[in-house]
Order: structure tokens, then C-alpha cells, then sequence
């Protein structure tokens, strides 16, 4: 399994920047997709955006299109989520998740608060 582990949440204010950290362990992430997923007080969660691990291909919710960038340091082994132009309509439990090949998410994290005022 991988252990995930997030970083970086914090308050800012509305058009604000925020970088946000994944750092997995356990297992190569070679073979990985790095989701980042974000749950409000009483929503659903919601899918953020994705980066394959290996040809750093990406993939975004339209919702964070265009001020949002997934990326990702192979030598740390650590995934980013940097946050531009933020609103409050942001704010979430943002935590990010390992998934397989073969579709399996095999590890979350604990989350990280972003928490965006007007």
C-alpha cells in the first residue's frame, strides 16, 4: 500500500495562492496516478485534478481549470497542487490519493484545511 501524506492547507484570501504537497512512501509511484479530491461541510467530494506519474500527463476538474496545476517531483516523490487565483467557494478538505493501473486507489491521505475568505 501508500502511505500519503498532505501539506501545505492553510487561510488565504480570495485571489490568493496556495501550493499544496503530497508526499507518498511505501512502494514506487512509477506505475501511479496522483488524484487530489476536496470534500466542503456537507458536499460530496469532489475530483480536483490528476497527474499520471510517469509522462506527467494531467487531467482537471472544470471547476479549478486555468487556475489550478498539478504536478509532480519524481526525485521526491512527491506530488504538488498549485492553487491560483482562489475563492471562497475553494474552501475544502483537500487530500489527495495513489491509483493503480488497474484503477484501485490503494492509499489516501489524512487531508490538508484550505480555507478561502472573501
Amino acid at each position: 500500500q501508500v502511505q500519503l501524506v498532505e501539506s501545505g492547507g492553510g487561510l488565504v484570501q480570495a485571489g490568493g495562492s496556495l501550493r499544496l504537497s503530497c508526499a507518498a512512501s511505501g512502494r514506487t509511484f512509477s506505475s501511479y496516478k496522483m488524484a487530489w479530491f476536496r470534500q466542503a461541510p456537507g458536499k460530496e467530494r469532489e475530483f480536483v485534478a490528476t497527474i499520471k506519474w510517469r509522462d506527467g500527463n494531467v487531467y482537471y476538474a472544470d471547476s479549478v481549470k486555468g487556475r489550478f496545476t498539478i504536478s509532480r517531483d519524481i526525485a521526491k516523490n512527491t506530488g504538488y497542487l498549485y492553487m491560483n487565483s482562489l475563492e471562497p467557494e475553494d474552501t475544502a478538505l483537500y487530500y489527495c490519493a495513489a491509483v493503480s493501473i488497474d484503477g484501485v486507489y490503494d492509499g489516501w491521505g489524512q487531508g490538508t484545511q484550505v480555507t478561502v475568505s472573501s
